[in-house]
């Protein structure tokens, strides 16, 4: 099935992982870095650095301008690509199938070789200035990263990945360069590719083109304090909006748990993609009190945390509040009959197989899960791990959730 190749991981240059799957006959081809460093990495007064150092690596080398990175893909009619979560940075190219060193050289020259020049520095604060002020005005986004920031007060992920306007003034060329040879080593990345040249050819690219990346290693960020969870809470901010935007959650064991398929679960029957979604039938499809509503995890190396979140006219925000904690009880005292947990786990593994036919995402979920699993699980193995789920492992979030449940409103009075 197109999707479900076989990923290959391998080790090559003293430590660098190359995350491989070829997709035979496929006209375009996936190639890029997945660095284990995000805004946790960013350190005390710095926020905001990793995404400044992402934003700003396409800005010039010693090799090329800001115009000619810009021009080099697009110019075969590629697209070059980077995002950054609060652990990892990525930066990847796709292009047609035949333009694989041209994609490898230069993804190596941008993680190799920035400047960071302060002219083009000083135009990129702006442009993040500005997102920080889009984000802030936007508040259904904004609502999630304030509900963190609370859940994971005093750890490394525990602020915005944007920073601030006040941090961003002090990111000079030299904090950034330091930033990319302290962070950007080769234990601390895979190179991944998905397309149709084979494996010998694309070890052949990576082994000459990353050869200048250097060696080193990372300590992973201290949460030092961050095992102690912080108090419940239920807290309302007034802000000028039509609507209230609500977060319920908790924390939930992080990545390296083995309930983590139990929270991923629970989170899909709440409030997964489907219309059946128990919160989407109750608030919405019922009572029309909302547009949307979604469950959503957010899973790092340390902890993580389950969340429910909606939007809703202020005088509708305590029942669907009622609605949602009512959800959450009956799951905590009743469970699931065994059909009702049958059709969950069907429903659920059969959107990740769906998810898994996207290329790009599926490339991009093997590089994250080897960057900090060492492994990237089957689709099989996924299945098996979600089969073994039992209804008493749902009652027992549930019942976490239920009872510790703490909130977040953005909204009017």
């Amino acid at each position: 099935m197109r999707g479900q190749e076989e990923i290959v991981v391998e080790e090559l240059l003293d430590g660098l992982r190359l995350v491989y799957t070829r997709r035979a006959g496929a006209r375009a081809g996936i190639l890029g870095v997945a660095v284990r460093a995000g805004s946790a990495n960013d350190g005390p007064g710095r926020e905001g650095l990793a995404h400044f150092v992402e934003h700003t690596i396409f800005k010039g080398t010693q090799r090329r301008s800001s115009w000619h990175i810009i021009n080099r893909m697009e110019a075969v009619g590629g697209e070059l690509n980077a995002y950054t979560t609060k652990e990892e940075t990525v930066v990847y190219t796709i292009f047609p199938s035949g333009e694989a060193a041209r994609g490898a050289e230069l993804v190596a020259d941008l993680i190799v070789n920035s400047r960071f020049p302060e002219k083009e520095l000083s135009k990129e604060r702006e442009v993040v200035a500005d997102e920080i002020d889009s984000y802030l005005d936007t508040p259904s986004e904004a609502v999630f990263d304030d509900f963190e920031d609370l859940m994971f007060e005093g750890t490394p992920v525990g602020h915005n990945i944007l920073g601030s306007k006040e941090s961003l003034r002090g990111f000079t060329p030299e904090i950034c360069r330091e930033y990319l040879r302290s962070n950007y080593v080769r234990s601390n990345m895979v190179v991944f590719y998905s397309g149709s040249r084979p494996l010998a050819a694309i070890r052949k690219l990576v082994e000459r083109y990353f050869g200048e990346v250097p060696p080193g290693t990372v300590s992973a960020p201290a949460w030092n304090e961050s095992r102690e969870i912080p108090a419940k809470f239920d807290i309302h901010k007034i802000i000028d909006s039509h609507q209230a935007h609500t977060v319920l959650g908790t924390r939930v064991p992080g990545i390296y748990s083995s309930d983590r398929y139990a929270v991923a679960l629970l989170a899909n029957i709440l409030g997964g993609p489907g219309m059946n979604s128990k919160l989407n039938v109750e608030l919405r499809e019922r009572r029309g009190l909302v547009y949307s509503v979604e469950a959503s995890t957010a899973m790092f190396a340390e902890g993580g945390a389950l969340c429910v979140y909606y939007g809703c006219d202020p005088e509708d925000a305590p029942t669907c509040r009622k609605l949602c904690a009512d959800v959450f009880a009956t799951i905590r005292d009743k469970g699931l009959s065994g059909r009702q947990l049958d059709a969950a786990k069907k429903q659920y593994t059969g959107q990740l197989l769906l998810a898994g036919e996207n290329s790009e995402n599926r490339i991009l979920a093997a590089a994250r899960a080897v960057l900090f699993r060492g492994h990237a699980a089957t689709h099989e193995e996924t299945s098996t791990a979600i089969q073994a789920i039992q209804s008493a492992d749902l009652q027992a979030l549930a019942s976490h959730l239920a009872d510790s449940c703490s909130s977040l409103t953005l909204g009017p009075v």
